[in-house]
């Protein structure tokens, strides 16, 4: 009986809250849009594909949102701010925003052209902190927030063919631990979302050393765990304001074996055979 009511209410303080999504057409973003469309919310999406992402927002709408959703292209990082604040003004408030979107990485640091450095390097580090120091002070001006942060275990210590993708994803720990740490007394809190295999498209849709998509999906991002089982952690980690979450399978041990175990750490990273 007292987890029944303890879901209720659960359901009855988030029913009002406004909730943006950012990598929301497909994967963890898609099924966490799901899951909080059940709960009645105001959502917001943005992914570059259009059509998928009408998609999205169609089902949410069918579940029980109000849902909008905002096309954008995230290495694109000129207008960042106009589509932030294209975000706040959809429902004249942002409680929860999930910075989700990521794009991976399948080629050696030599291999890899700038570009693609800088092409990943914008999606997933510089977008959303241009995302955040817009947001931010709206936030704060309304008493209070959520930030969600997608990262990696590739965030925790360095992977072949992922260069690029991991130092996106060691940045992000960085800023947004400073962010929180800055502004916890502003009733501003950081969750950071730290995936290992999830089974998504982004492996597919992971870049090579001439930008182009890899089009494969990995083994080992195969054998994950569904985007629905990661979705139901994340989604529950935020409302719990968690400041990190954990989501995977036996892989997670890595990120232990990194931080008691250094050097033991980098023999079996050398021993991967990354595909």
């Amino acid at each position: 009986m007292k987890n029944s009511l303890s879901i209720i209410h659960c359901q009855l303080s988030i029913k009002k809250k406004t909730i943006w999504i950012t990598g929301a057409s497909s994967g963890i973003g898609e099924a966490c849009a799901y899951l909080y469309a059940r709960q009645g919310v105001n959502l917001i999406l943005t992914a570059s594909r259009v059509k998928k992402l009408e998609e999205v927002r169609a089902k949410c709408i069918r579940l029980g949102a109000q849902c909008v959703i905002l096309p954008y292209d995230l290495s694109d990082l000129g207008h960042i701010e106009e589509l932030t604040d294209k975000a706040i003004a959809a429902f004249e408030k942002i409680d929860i925003a999930f910075l989700n979107a990521g794009i991976s990485q399948r080629s050696t640091i030599l291999e890899t052209g700038s570009k693609v450095d800088e092409k990943i390097m914008a999606v997933n580090f510089f977008a959303p902190v241009k995302i955040a120091k817009r947001l931010l002070p709206e936030m704060i001006k309304q008493g209070g927030g959520t930030i969600a942060v997608t990262t990696s275990i590739s965030g925790k210590f360095g992977f072949p063919l992922r260069s690029a993708y991991a130092s996106s994803k060691f940045a992000l720990y960085g800023f947004f631990e400073t962010l929180h740490a800055e502004y916890y007394d502003r009733n501003i809190r950081v969750v950071m979302v730290c995936p290992g295999r999830v089974k998504t498209n982004i492996s597919y849709n992971a870049l090579e050393a001439n930008g182009k998509k890899h089009g494969e999906m990995d083994d080992g991002q195969n054998s994950g765990i569904s985007a629905e089982i990661a979705a139901e952690k994340i989604v529950k980690a935020i409302e719990k304001q968690k400041p990190e979450v954990f989501i995977g399978g036996k892989e997670l041990m890595m990120v232990h074996i990194k931080r008691f175990f250094p050097g033991l750490a980098r023999k079996m990273i050398r021993k991967i055979k990354a595909t």
